[in-house]
């Protein structure tokens, strides 16, 4: 029941935030000496409120899955399985509450009340993509993959903004810009992956009445719609190590073996895709990528240092 749970709720995704949010906070705004607004205990509040949140959004997707699941994860289902779906959908409400809740008295710690809008934005997308936008044909894509991006947005949004003052403006906005680089490295990492797991569903979907791309224009044509779009991130990448990190030997290194190369790799592999083994492999590749691209938020300060 436990092992269950852990994988109803995307642990390893949920790790990943956790990751990303305290390598934001200590590998990059520490390292500056950064003026940030929260301590630890009320960064720790944001980075578990933020999984909460996660975690009840993966819950409440299998929930609405459950007949699409029986044909596309027979063996892997969850809820209506191993976890009935009352218990999943109790399970939903007691994290979006806690969740909510905690960005709520985190918003009015830092004077931002107006804040608070952002938590329960982002649990209404998350329960309306799971109802129903997922079903709209890119939208619903488009959708998830920018919640994936909140996830590095918030931690400015909370942790940096309400300490910007005109002493420290341009040291500020510097830091800022740095996560809105990333926010849509994670946005044009996740769609690309939202994309190819449409090809690995596309009969699950099909059967059940929804719209995806694979099913609105062919799978051969999906391969190349998701091949325009996946070089956007890898021209991107490529820009940034010229522009960047070009005097740094070990970032550019990085760079080019974790990322780079992945992306080249995924993007040959993606034209001659047919199998739902071939893009399960490149939905993991795609995920591999994601974990080596946010983790070099930790190398900033060997670079800009």
């Amino acid at each position: 029941m436990s092992i269950a749970l852990l994988k109803l709720v995307r642990y390893q995704n949920l790790l990943l935030i956790i990751a990303t949010q305290y390598l934001i906070k200590y590998a990059l705004f520490e390292s500056f000496g950064i003026a940030v607004t929260l301590s630890d205990f009320s960064f720790f509040l944001l980075c578990f409120s933020t999984v909460c949140i996660a975690a009840a959004g993966n819950i409440i997707n299998d929930v609405y899955d459950v007949e699409t699941d029986r044909i596309n994860k027979t063996k892997k289902q969850i809820v209506g399985t191993t976890i009935s779906v009352k218990a999943a959908q109790t399970g939903y409400m007691i994290l979006t509450i806690i969740g909510v809740g905690i960005g709520f008295y985190l918003s009015n710690l830092i004077g931002k009340p107006g804040f608070s809008a952002i938590f329960i934005i982002i649990s209404a997308l998350l329960y309306l993509y799971a109802t129903y936008l997922k079903q709209l044909l890119i939208i619903g894509n488009l959708i998830i993959s920018s919640l994936v991006a909140m996830v590095i947005i918030i931690v400015g949004l909370f942790d940096l903004f309400p300490a910007i003052t005109s002493a420290n403006q341009l040291t500020q906005s510097i830091m800022f810009s740095i996560l809105l680089d990333y926010a849509l490295f994670a946005f044009l990492l996740n769609w690309l992956r939202e994309m190819v797991k449409d090809q690995i569903d596309i009969t699950g979907d099909y059967n059940t009445g929804r719209n995806s791309l694979p099913i609105a224009i062919g799978a051969e044509r999906a391969n190349k719609v998701i091949f325009l779009v996946g070089i956007i991130p890898l021209t991107l990448v490529i820009f940034y190590i010229y522009d960047y990190l070009f005097e740094n030997l070990y970032s550019v290194l990085y760079a080019l073996l974790f990322v780079v190369a992945p992306m080249l790799y995924f993007l040959i592999n993606l034209i001659s895709a047919k199998t739902k083994a071939q893009y399960s492999n490149l939905s993991a590749l795609l995920k591999i990528i994601m974990v080596f691209g946010l983790l070099s938020i930790g190398l900033f300060q060997f670079i800009l240092i």
